[in-house]
């Protein structure tokens, strides 16, 4: 009978300790991979640390998810301070949809959660790229609400027919509700 080795929380390739960044780089390599982030006790298989080691980094798997979908939020487009507000919105919205279909589990994850994290990064570039608009605060909810919940369908709509839908069909639906925002529209 063989004994397997207690596996401490260090990575075993190299010298370099556990960190909170190399779960996250770890689980978001996953989650790309897999299309969702596996259990606590499979990420750390892959990284080869005893399961208990991630809890040293983050008090439960919900606090890992919300540290994973912040951190990938991030990586979606930084509108630019500009009067071009809709070609800024045009591009934060193809970014976040891009990172949706590489992520396929991403947005299950986000709309599962009760904390705002992630939410609120995409909030704060919506809330940049609009700047130019001067909305007041009930019609950027409203059209906060609109973009978020057409975005997601249209990310509902990828993950069903992976390859079948394009970037280029957000033009007419965008235009559509640029209409509604622009400044003479009020």
């Amino acid at each position: 009978m063989s004994v397997k080795p207690k596996k401490r929380g260090r990575p075993a390739s190299g010298n370099q300790p556990l960190s909170k960044a190399i779960i996250l780089s770890e689980a978001k390599r996953l989650l790309a991979q897999q299309g969702k982030i596996p259990s606590l006790r499979a990420l750390a298989t892959a990284l080869e640390i005893d399961p208990m080691a991630i809890y040293h980094y983050f008090a439960n798997k919900a606090a890992l998810l919300e540290a994973v979908a912040t951190s990938l939020m991030k990586e979606i487009y930084q509108p630019q301070d500009n009067s071009d507000w809709q070609g800024e919105i045009r591009q934060l919205s193809e970014s976040y949809l891009s990172l949706l279909a590489a992520h396929p589990g991403l947005l299950e994850i986000m709309l599962g959660m009760t904390s705002v994290g992630p939410a609120e990064v995409f909030v704060e570039r919506l809330e940049l790229a609009l700047a130019p608009v001067g909305l007041d605060t009930g019609r950027f909810e409203a059209a906060r609400d609109l973009l978020v919940d057409y975005l997601h369908g249209v990310a509902l709509a990828i993950q069903c027919n992976p390859g079948g839908i394009a970037l280029s069909g957000l033009d007419g639906p965008l235009a559509l509700i640029f209409a509604s925002l622009a400044p003479d529209a009020n």
